[in-house]
């Protein structure tokens, strides 16, 4: 039996690597495609492919950028997929701030170059899967779950070019018939989170205090809520969605709810930290009861010029139709991310 073949963009990224391990174990032949960097940017499948012994058959790398339109169209021509998975982006809200032009080429263009290369191919049969963001929502003006038919509402750079590329995702489905669908993934954690996320850098912070190995934690927004799962459950539900009788736009989350301040309480509490809150806005601080310093500030330059204060996603959708839902829980992520950090940090 011929196996399907998959290609990532992406793939370098927390999602790419579980995903790449996700159907390798499906039994897809899977194609990856990263950024040129003149440092090694691959360590989060280094134990899927061997870069120097090229030991995975499985598993074949490619140079590419989504600002290059030429060489998708190329690649997606040469692989000819069955399933193309756009996972690629710049993908961090705060720094969209800072670089919205290349934000939006990337995430929001780089999308229209992928489906145009798939429509331009004739490849009629391939599927198409959009990483579309909760980011896209932005300003909710009531705090209740988010479904499939909420309002957009972006308040960043990243959010609106997410935006862009959702709607140019569904037009290729209606307009040429593609087989493309968005996945709305709510924020999505796990030890392979980058390292200027805030669920990572919580995490890491607090166990390099733990070790001596830092004095403090700096945080911005305390009190944005957000609807947080594990990156391993939400691939599958990738996966999932590309299955489906028909494409179609699905929100992927938990549909439950908590602040960054609530998040970081749960990972000081596991690593036997005694925290006592003082103060408010710009100077609220977490001072250690045992050594009574200050372990966590905030620091304004970690706060976005327009917030979103408030995400949480309702997956009824998905549940019913796709049979998926997280395995799981806040507690169990949490426990994932720190055994990871106290190993390697």
């Amino acid at each position: 039996m011929k196996k399907k073949i998959a290609l990532i963009f992406g793939v370098t990224g927390q999602d790419g690597s579980y995903l790449t391990e996700f159907l390798i174990k499906k039994g897809y032949m899977v194609h990856g495609v990263k950024r040129r960097s003149s440092s090694p940017n691959t360590d989060r499948i280094d134990h899927i492919f061997d870069s120097i012994n090229f030991k995975n058959d499985n598993f074949n790398l490619y140079y590419g950028d989504l600002a290059d339109g030429s060489n998708i169209f190329k690649l997606i021509n040469s692989i000819k997929p069955d399933e193309v998975y756009n996972l690629a982006a710049q993908s961090h809200v705060k720094i969209s701030f800072d670089i919205p032009e290349y934000t939006s080429d990337i995430t929001g263009l780089g999308t229209l170059r992928i489906l145009e290369s798939i429509r331009s191919s004739g490849l009629k049969k391939t599927k198409y899967y959009q990483a579309s963001s909760s980011e896209m929502f932005g300003k909710v003006l009531k705090k209740k779950s988010i479904n499939e038919m909420t309002p957009f509402h972006p308040r960043s750079m990243y959010g609106a070019a997410k935006v862009f590329a959702y709607h140019t995702t569904v037009h290729y489905r209606e307009a040429y018939g593609l087989y493309a669908s968005n996945g709305i993934l709510f924020n999505h954690e796990s030890p392979r989170r980058g390292l200027n996320f805030v669920t990572k850098k919580i995490v890491q912070g607090l166990v390099r205090i733990k070790k001596g190995k830092q004095k403090k934690l700096s945080l911005g927004n305390l009190y944005a809520i957000r609807d947080w799962g594990h990156a391993e459950d939400y691939v599958e539900s990738m996966w999932k969605i590309l299955q489906f009788k028909k494409p179609d736009d699905w929100i992927i989350a938990t549909n439950k709810e908590m602040s960054v301040k609530s998040f970081a309480n749960i990972v000081a509490k596991k690593l036997k930290f005694n925290l006592q809150w003082k103060g408010q806005g710009i100077k609220e601080v977490a001072i250690d009861k045992r050594s009574k310093k200050i372990i966590i500030d905030i620091n304004k330059k970690f706060f976005r010029p327009s917030e979103v204060e408030y995400l949480k996603g309702n997956f009824k959708k998905a549940k019913n139709l796709l049979k998926w839902k997280p395995k799981h829980n806040i507690k169990s992520l949490i426990d994932d991310m720190i055994e990871y950090e106290i190993k390697n940090s």
